[in-house]
């Protein structure tokens, strides 16, 4: 038996990682007006937000085709794969993992195991390294799936946009009404919920408030944890705020690992620019 690891470009994995680890990244589509490029293959996170600045009409996604899929699992199945755990952004976010879910029944040659990641970013990353990890251990899905899925309901998620707009303009959260009227005065702090939607929780005038409301929000939720977890702060080209986010959990919090990644284009489009977020959970690297 032998079982490879598939997910997208929005789970902004390092690809010298993805290689090392033999995880498959499958690149989503940004559009800017006519022109379409694959995430991290065709535009990069600098671009993309250089891009953002320059345009008049803000970009637009399109999510990975079964056409790309399909030739994903043709080239595992002549490399001898049996079966593929494919790991995606958020069904609350795209209907890729119910199309592919609805695909998969048609594969011939190859078991595809669609899971709905319920979230995007690190937070996907983690479920994905995590998978990685067991097939390295001669693990197969019959054990991987259950075991990722429960991975998947100790991961947290807090994240600052600059402001709702782009957000707005997508559709992409749920319940943002109670923001809306002066999205330019304050620093909403959002989630996921268990559904993969994202939705508000609070919001504060500043962004030093954001923070140690974030921060303060962190503490509340570890305290009853008794496993081990690890953190991963991400930026939407914000490196400054990321440096002192970073700087604050390993100075609080020395004994959790901390780790950088980062938005990008494909979930740029729906947060902006100089989005920060606090992403937690179960630490992929302890059994």
């Amino acid at each position: 038996m032998k079982t490879a690891i598939v997910t997208d470009s929005a789970s902004y994995i390092d690809p010298k990682v993805a290689k090392d680890k033999n995880i498959i990244v499958v690149p989503i589509t940004v559009i800017f007006g006519q022109q379409t490029y694959l995430e991290d293959v065709e535009i990069s996170a600098s671009e993309f937000y250089q891009r953002m600045k320059d345009t008049d009409k803000l970009p637009t996604t399109s999510q990975v085709t079964m056409g790309q899929m399909q030739s994903v699992f043709d080239k595992l199945i002549e490399e001898g794969f049996d079966e593929v755990i494919s790991i995606h952004l958020s069904t609350g976010i795209t209907s890729f993992v119910d199309n592919l879910r609805a695909y998969s029944k048609t594969v011939e040659g190859i078991t595809v195991y669609p899971i709905d990641s319920k979230a995007a970013s690190s937070a996907e990353a983690f479920l994905v390294l995590k998978a990685a990890q067991l097939v390295a251990q001669g693990e197969h899905a019959g054990t991987i799936v259950p075991k990722i899925e429960a991975m998947r309901e100790t991961v947290g998620i807090f994240f600052v946009v600059d402001n709702l707009s782009h957000l707005l303009r997508t559709g992409r959260m749920t319940n943002g009404a109670a923001f809306v009227g002066n999205l330019l005065q304050i620093k909403p702090i959002l989630t996921f919920n268990h559904e993969g939607q994202i939705i508000p929780l609070t919001k504060e005038r500043t962004k030093k408030r954001a923070f140690q409301r974030v921060m303060a929000d962190f503490s509340d939720a570890i305290k009853s944890v008794d496993y081990p977890i690890r953190v991963s702060i991400v930026d939407a080209n914000n490196p400054e705020e990321s440096t002192k986010w970073v700087s604050f959990i390993k100075t609080n919090y020395p004994n959790i690992p901390v780790e950088v990644s980062h938005i990008g284009p494909v979930i740029g489009v729906h947060t902006g620019e100089k989005t920060m977020g606090l992403i937690w959970g179960r630490d992929y690297l302890v059994d």
